[in-house]
């Protein structure tokens, strides 16, 4: 199984759609690209694991040892448990911690061993877990939790992998969807001491377009490269938004308005408190619905973004099918 683990008014309100925006899109796009970041981490990923019997989400098992948090500003994770199997038919689990806030927290390593001991004394499965990290600091950061006292002692290893410290020649050169991602988390955190202006921003942006849709993968990866980078990189000024979508528009040859992928998380910022979001009757939220289902979100951002039930998103899921 593998768990992705993530970490005035106004002014506060902002902040914390802002984070749940960026938890939300980290979860979705880990959930949708599962495969192709065990590819990227291991090179042999297909030696080792059965793609072909598919990855078996368990979110509610999950969230049975992990209750949400009702502080708002407590450290956030990006929480997804999965099941998925061997070649040889065993089934194993991955403990995946996406920390994606600005600032490392020093709790990280008793974090990534609280999640170890309670899923292994619930489960008693093993566990290889990674911790992605997406601060701007290049500093190391400890791979391992260590208690002991008067003799006795335990230590727990992890796996870390810090976006900072990646290579952008390397990444350029990868054809691996989650190297994409990487790779436009890093174009912005590389800039980090330095305030990007929208017009910075729109340069970025169109050159990883260009990048990424020069790549021969399949239009579905591409779609959700394509919905990370927009959705990751944000401007200032909502209306760069439609001018990125009109330049994007004269590189692809399409003729579509400006996505509704940056619609609805415009909407969702500026009403993220109301319970629901009015986006229409239920037939525009229908096609807002497909929309976002072929370009990678989670059901649950889909029914907290539209205010439709979970069994109306899965149908229309299940009916794309």
């Amino acid at each position: 199984m593998l768990l992705f683990n993530k970490t005035g008014q106004e002014y506060v309100h902002k902040k914390r759609t802002g984070m749940q925006r960026k938890d939300n899109l980290w979860k979705g796009t880990l959930e949708n690209i599962l495969d192709d970041f065990l590819r990227f981490m291991h090179p042999d990923a297909d030696e080792i694991f059965d793609f072909r019997r598919g990855i078996t989400f368990l979110d509610k098992e999950l969230e049975q040892l992990f209750p949400p948090d009702e502080d708002e500003f407590a450290p956030k994770v990006v929480d997804k448990l999965a099941k998925i199997y061997t070649r040889g038919g065993e089934e194993e689990w991955i403990l995946i911690h996406c920390e994606a806030q600005d600032k490392y927290a020093a709790v990280f390593p008793l974090r990534m061993f609280t999640y170890f001991y309670r899923i292994f004394d619930k489960y008693g499965k093993r566990i290889v877990a990674y911790a992605i990290l997406t601060e701007p600091s290049v500093k190391e950061r400890p791979n391992r939790y260590v208690i002991e006292f008067l003799g006795t002692k335990m230590e727990y290893n992890y796996n870390v992998y810090k976006i900072s410290q990646q290579s952008e020649e390397e990444l350029l050169k990868s054809k691996n969807p989650f190297a994409m991602v990487v790779l436009t988390v890093r174009s912005v955190l590389k800039k980090k001491d330095k305030r990007l202006d929208d017009d910075s921003l729109m340069e970025i942006k169109l050159a990883l377009a260009r990048h990424f849709l020069k790549m021969s993968l399949p239009k579905k990866k591409i779609r959700l490269i394509i919905s990370f980078l927009k959705n990751h990189i944000r401007f200032k000024k909502s209306k760069n938004n439609i001018i990125f979508e009109k330049h994007y528009q004269q590189i692809t040859g399409s003729s579509k308005t400006m996505g509704l992928e940056e619609q609805i998380l415009d909407i969702a910022e500026k009403r993220g408190e109301k319970r629901g979001i009015k986006l229409g009757e239920k037939r525009g939220k229908k096609e807002i619905i497909i929309n976002m289902l072929q370009n990678g979100f989670t059901d649950d951002v889909i029914v907290k973004v539209t205010a439709m039930t979970p069994d109306y998103v899965q149908k229309i899921r299940t009916s794309l099918n």
